[in-house]
């Protein structure tokens, strides 16, 4: 029988790519297995009172790793991007567990795809990077994707759709920040600070819906902050492996991961024109993510010329 050690080993001799292909994709499904126990825990629970008790218990879940490590494991020289990270993250999470009660969990995944475009939208606007046509046509394509999903004047336009897509354009921020973290910071540290942060930044909205949960519900919530921890640990360990251009197309598993298992409990079948849409945005996600990646090579290599000495004539 392998042992843990020697599993760790194995994959420790796998390139850093394939690392972190393997680690999104473990993200992926447990995200996906994270929104089974939103849906079940909904049941009794408001959405905002169920993002507090996550992240209570993905603060606790985070505590034996802090116990191993000691305090050295807190130390950080970027504590002010740690709480910008968290309210970016606070908003994202209320937007998104609010959409995955309120919409098909499809559905509401498909939407939320739009992470990279408005990754590229908020690197043009607020950062002031210069972003070329192919890429702002690329996150017109994906728009495009969005209405197939939506189907405006076919379908009934909820106010509930937009959930997913307000829950994208704060995940955005949030990955562009992790991806800086992740260049100085353990995994473990950026996820530590994250739950232990959004723990009091969500009583506030929790106690205005506030009752007791059952038993039976306690337990699904305790699960929900086991996978959202190993699902952010893994998600932290996949940006630190590889550039975000590899690994991002991996994260569209959460699609079929998350269909098949709310047909499974909740018996829930997809619209048709999910399928596409959620192929259109996908595919400008993917160009987008490799266009950024490229941009980024030659502006590196063009660097690294500049600052070349010059040979001696």
């Amino acid at each position: 029988m392998m042992t843990t050690r020697g599993l760790a080993a194995r994959l420790g001799a796998v390139p850093a790519p394939v690392r972190g292909a393997f680690y999104m994709v473990m993200a992926a499904f447990g995200f996906s297995l994270m929104n089974m126990f939103i849906r079940i825990a909904a049941v009794e629970l408001h959405p905002f009172q169920i993002a507090f008790f996550r992240n209570v218990f993905a603060f606790l879940f985070m505590l034996p790793w802090l116990a191993s490590v000691g305090l050295s494991g807190l130390r950080t020289q970027r504590i002010g991007t740690h709480i910008l990270r968290s309210l970016f993250g606070i908003t994202a999470m209320l937007s998104w567990f609010s959409a995955a009660v309120l919409l098909p969990l499809g559905e509401a995944v498909a939407l939320n795809f739009t992470v990279p475009m408005f990754a590229t939208a908020g690197a043009a606007l607020f950062l002031r990077e210069a972003v070329g046509v192919r890429r702002w046509g690329a996150t017109v394509v994906g728009f495009l994707g969005v209405l197939i999903v939506l189907r405006p004047g076919f379908a009934e336009i909820t106010p509930a759709m937009a959930l997913p897509v307000v829950a994208a354009v704060f995940m955005a921020a949030s990955v562009l920040l992790v991806k800086s973290l992740s260049r100085t910071e353990h995994p473990a540290t950026i996820v530590f600070y994250l739950n232990m942060i959004l723990t009091p930044l969500s009583i506030g909205p929790a106690l205005f819906v506030w009752q007791w949960p059952s038993w039976p519900i306690l337990a699904a919530l305790a699960a929900l902050g086991l996978f959202a921890t190993f699902s952010q640990l893994f998600l932290t360990r996949a940006f630190s492996m590889a550039e975000a251009s590899a690994i991002i197309p991996f994260d569209y598993a959460r699609l079929p991961f998350i269909v098949i298992m709310a047909y499974v409990a909740f018996s829930e079948v997809p619209s048709i024109w999910i399928w596409p849409g959620a192929a259109v945005i996908a595919s400008a996600a993917i160009y987008i993510a490799r266009r950024e990646a490229k941009v980024a090579r030659l502006r590196a290599a063009s660097g690294a010329a500049a600052e070349s000495p010059r040979a001696h004539v």
